[in-house]
């Protein structure tokens, strides 16, 4: 029992440990005057989401940056989605609709949306953003600045996570807090090892040149998690990655209660822990129970890893954008959603099958 403590207060330090380095070394995008005038292709796959490609549409409108080209792909919807997009391609000849087909074999849907996007972009940069997503300001500029600077062939932003429902709050957290103790964000850029590589589907800027030669959506065409296989991929290639923490310019709102989250986050559990069983299933495990050895072995052991572990919610907190306060409130009933979501996402591994908006995303294996 005390070697088990011992291990587990020293994965505590750990992930403390790396959640201070993200603080530190925080990749900021910056919010400042950028002049840019390339012509950045926004590439959108949409399926069944008439409750927010409009406000998504009205936003790119909206942004300061405005030598854009705008192409959303009709995935098939069987809701008010098309219509909508229409009615902007009416008033706005910067954004064009793609009516999808029938998936072809050995495809999902997203990737062979995004594939389909990119052959009719003529952008310089392509940026893939999903229907949920709001971008606001100077935001693209900025990103543009960034990405030339430092060379970049991808840049990943993981937008500010918006939480209305108390499901949301109790279960949208979790991935911020497995991402940011577990890897150094600063670490996908500088580090030459492809297992320090992570990236958000929500928000992808490419340069053109560099995803027409890799073509990354056709080689990741049966992933349901391509965003981390792209990024690995990519840095296998030699391209140089980068992935951000966003502010209040990129805004999303993923799920609307804690059923869709469950679900949501089950289909990419693994792929945060390398695609291995074994570590998410002891990241969870030490996660839900690791105070109980402690509590049993020496109570000044438990409350010692307390402090660490509410000091590291603080601090991942802070780099999300999201409320300190929540996160320490909503702690326990956290752990008990981590706890379905681990479940969920072992069933469906182990039933090969998993419903994501109409289609099993286990349909084709990774």
């Amino acid at each position: 029992m005390l070697i088990a403590a011992y291990i587990i207060l020293a994965i505590a330090l750990m992930q403390l440990l790396t959640a201070i380095i993200n603080i530190v070394f925080w990749q900021r995008l910056g919010n400042k005057e950028s002049e840019q005038s390339d012509l950045v292709s926004i590439l959108i796959p949409a399926r069944n989401e008439q409750n927010n490609i409009g406000r998504l549409l009205k936003s790119i409108q909206n942004i300061s940056y405005k030598n854009i080209e705008v192409i959303v792909y009709n995935d098939l919807s069987t809701d008010n989605t098309e219509s909508i997009i229409s009615g902007f391609t009416k008033s706005d000849n910067r954004i064009k609709i793609i009516n999808g087909t029938e998936l072809p074999f050995g495809w999902l849907g997203k990737n062979h949306a995004c594939y389909n996007l990119a052959k009719e972009a003529k952008g310089e940069y392509l940026c893939f953003i999903d229907a949920d997503v709001n971008i606001s300001g100077n935001l693209l500029e900025n990103a543009l600045d960034k990405f030339k600077k430092q060379n970049l062939s991808l840049m990943s932003i993981f937008p500010k996570q918006i939480m209305n429902s108390k499901g949301e709050k109790a279960t949208v957290p979790i991935m911020n807090y497995i991402l940011l103790t577990l890897l150094p964000l600063v670490f996908v850029r500088c580090s030459p090892f492809v297992s320090h590589a992570a990236a958000n589907g929500q928000f992808m800027l490419f340069k053109a040149s560099d995803y027409l030669k890799l073509n990354p959506h056709e080689k990741f065409k049966g992933s349901a998690v391509e965003d981390i296989m792209v990024a690995r991929y990519f840095k296998k290639n030699k391209k140089r990655v980068s992935c951000l923490l966003g502010d209040e310019r990129l805004t999303c709102n993923m799920y609307n209660n804690a059923k869709e989250s469950v679900n949501g986050f089950a289909k990419n559990f693994f792929m945060f822990f390398g695609n291995s069983a074994m570590l998410a299933f002891v990241f969870s495990i030490v996660t839900i129970l690791g105070i109980i050895p402690l509590i049993y072995t020496n109570v000044n052991y438990a409350f010692a890893y307390l402090i660490v572990v509410v000091f590291t919610r603080i601090l991942v907190s802070l780099a999300s954008n999201q409320s300190v306060i929540n996160n320490i409130i909503y702690m326990p009933i956290q752990l008990y959603f981590l706890m379905r979501i681990t479940i969920r996402a072992f069933a469906a591994r182990h039933r090969n099958y998993l419903n994501w908006k109409g289609r099993n995303v286990y349909a084709i294996k990774d």
